[in-house]
């Protein structure tokens, strides 16, 4: 099947709460205190004007921006799924459980996979290798897939890789394309690519990033379209081909980062059953343009995340 060219809450909103939470507390408190002792002459500190409290903070906005995300994506019919991390903060979203053939973005989970059979953890791939992986990821080649797949022992060695790096909903084919995912699957897999944390030493994120920053332009649609102002960096992998067993539709994917001033998004679009490749991407573009919008606007007041 060759392609067809064509969380638990973050600290800081976690004590805003609590603080707004007291303080209305103890206003009402104090006030109560005033009307029973005070003698009569004016009114209470109870009922005196006070600047007003928020009445909804940044969790109370990010529940609200899930909310019209859902409404958004209904009128595709669970066609689409996307899931969405700020890594410096805890936006976060997931609309749709569906699972949806990869196409080509399993390329990054199959680089994974390469990366984490390295021993000693970290040593550098040998050059032919190197060269196969960046072919598969910067130009989508698939011959350079195919290889590296007979490399990592197929499927049987997808899913060993894949336990290691958290995935729990992808199921690999015979043929890698044909392999199954979920938007929160891939979201845990740009988790493990991207955290100081994860099971990549910090040579091996560093390589799949760059691979990824580097695909070719013709090649960079999808979460791009995402990107906000101040000049983001944005790295990327997408996926298209026909379904058969859709009467030939197309499936569009999208993984990737974007980092921007104040915040790193971890995006992926999963969607099919598009009359045209070039549908499908208009349709991943505006779904990963709107949720980062909304996610934006529900995190602007929050201030700069803890480092």
């Amino acid at each position: 099947m060759a392609e067809r060219k064509g969380r638990q809450l973050p600290r800081r909103w976690v004590v805003s709460a609590v603080t707004m939470s007291l303080a209305g507390v103890a206003t009402a408190a104090f006030g109560a205190t005033r009307g029973h002792s005070g003698d009569g002459a004016g009114p209470s500190p109870a009922t005196s004007p006070a600047s007003p409290i928020p009445t909804t903070p940044a969790v109370d906005r990010i529940d609200q921006a899930s909310t019209r995300i859902r409404a958004y994506l209904r009128r595709y019919d669970g066609r689409v799924a996307v899931a969405a991390l700020d890594r410096q903060g805890a936006a976060e979203v997931t609309v749709g459980t569906r699972r949806f053939e990869t196409a080509s973005i399993v390329k990054v989970n199959i680089l994974a996979a390469l990366l984490l059979r390295q021993r000693p953890p970290g040593r550098a791939l040998a050059a032919d290798t190197r060269r196969l992986a960046e072919a598969m990821i910067v130009s989508s080649d698939n011959a350079a897939a195919e290889a590296l797949w007979d490399r990592i022992d197929g499927a049987g060695g997808l899913i060993a890789a894949n336990r290691t790096l958290g995935l729990r909903e992808t199921k690999p084919s015979p043929h890698w394309g044909r392999t199954t995912t979920t938007a929160a699957d891939q979201l845990r897999l740009l988790t493990a690519l991207t955290s100081p944390t994860g099971p990549l030493t910090p040579t091996d994120r560093t390589f799949v990033m760059g691979l990824m920053k580097k695909v070719i332009p013709e090649q960079r649609w999808g979460i791009t379209a995402a990107r906000g102002s101040g000049n983001p960096s944005a790295y990327v992998k997408n996926g298209w081909d026909t379904a058969d067993a859709d009467g030939g539709r197309w499936l569009v994917n999208s993984i990737g980062r974007i980092v921007e001033p104040r915040h790193d998004w971890l995006v992926a679009v999963l969607s099919d059953h598009h009359v045209s490749q070039q549908e499908g991407v208009r349709v991943v573009e505006k779904v990963a343009t709107y949720v980062l919008k909304e996610l934006r606007a529900a995190t602007a007041g929050d201030g700069p995340a803890p480092g």
